[in-house]
């Protein structure tokens, strides 16, 4: 198992250090571009050059990329190009706003979806079945910026009852938090609970399955005990996917609703050419998206034992 694990995490490093090549030749292979988004477009010749000189950007590009992933390591990220402060103090409260609406959709997202996933894979072609196959796939055929809109025409300007943005103004408020996490659970426990759905109709079909009904188990225990362990495997998969997609993939939902999480910073960055902000956001989203399939790679083997030896 030890071996097992140090093979993963070795994997996870190299893996981080392609990415790491890949983010610095697409944002820092050309000085004179940093230079410019650093300074401006209407910044002279001249003043690029000495910004470079002073930047160490006219050293070899290995050195650089050396010097530029260790202060990564660091976590010397640079300094913002338009909020002037470090791109540190600038990303920990982002990072952890996401976090925290990740944190309220997976806790509703996760059990939903497991369950009614469990519950159609268990009848295969019963109402039961294709009233929730239905359900899974009207939620998650109408994108997050429609179900943004309705849900907001309906809690905020017909009944009134939440607030229309979550910019937390005064702080954390729960009732803010409401809304986008709606928006994202709905559109994302469709998808979680046809996989799931799919997996345990699979498993119910199997001998050992079959020969443990024969035997007369109760049907309780077939399923927590047999059935559903072996199901899980593929939506443990989904799931740790839906990290990575927490993380950046929910730009409309937080621009929508004026939530300051990781997506809104991203955005931001990318209109207003901040380019060390778009390389801190890129090398965190890159960590997040390895450390989720690292974290899924060993949770296959509580899942099937028979994974570590293969």
């Amino acid at each position: 198992m030890l071996i097992f694990l140090a093979r993963r995490l070795a994997y996870m490093l190299a893996t981080m250090l392609v990415l790491s090549v890949v983010v610095f030749g697409l944002l820092e292979v050309s000085p004179g571009n940093v230079a410019t988004k650093v300074l401006g477009p209407y910044s002279t010749m001249e003043q690029r050059e000495l910004w470079m000189e002073n930047n160490g950007y006219n050293r070899p590009m290995v050195e650089r990329y050396v010097v530029w992933l260790g202060n990564f390591a660091t976590g010397d990220l640079g300094q913002s190009v338009k909020y002037k402060i470090p791109v540190s103090e600038l990303l920990a409260p982002r990072l952890w706003n996401t976090a925290v609406l990740g944190f309220a959709v997976f806790v509703v997202m996760v059990p939903l979806s497991l369950s009614l996933g469990v519950l159609a894979g268990m009848k295969e072609g019963s109402f039961q079945d294709r009233s929730i196959t239905v359900f899974s796939i009207v939620t998650t055929s109408v994108p997050e910026f429609a179900s943004a809109v309705l849900l907001s025409a309906v809690f905020v300007f017909w009944l009134g009852w939440l607030p229309g943005t979550s910019g937390m103004a005064d702080g954390f408020n729960l009732i803010e938090l409401i809304l986008p996490a709606l928006v994202l659970i709905l559109y994302d426990f469709g998808y979680v609970a046809r996989m799931t759905r799919a997996s345990m109709a699979e498993v119910m079909t199997t001998h050992y399955i079959r020969t443990a009904i024969l035997k007369g188990l109760p049907y309780n225990v077939v399923i927590r005990k047999h059935a559903l362990r072996n199901a899980l495997i593929a939506p443990f998969t989904v799931i740790m996917l839906q990290i990575n997609w927490l993380l950046s993939g929910v730009i409309v939902v937080e621009y929508f609703f004026a939530y300051k999480g990781f997506g809104a910073i991203v955005l931001e960055a990318s209109l207003n050419q901040d380019i060390f902000v778009i390389e801190a956001c890129a090398m965190v989203a890159a960590f997040v998206a390895v450390g989720t399939q690292t974290i899924a790679d060993i949770g296959y083997t509580y899942l099937n034992p028979r994974i570590r030896f293969s």
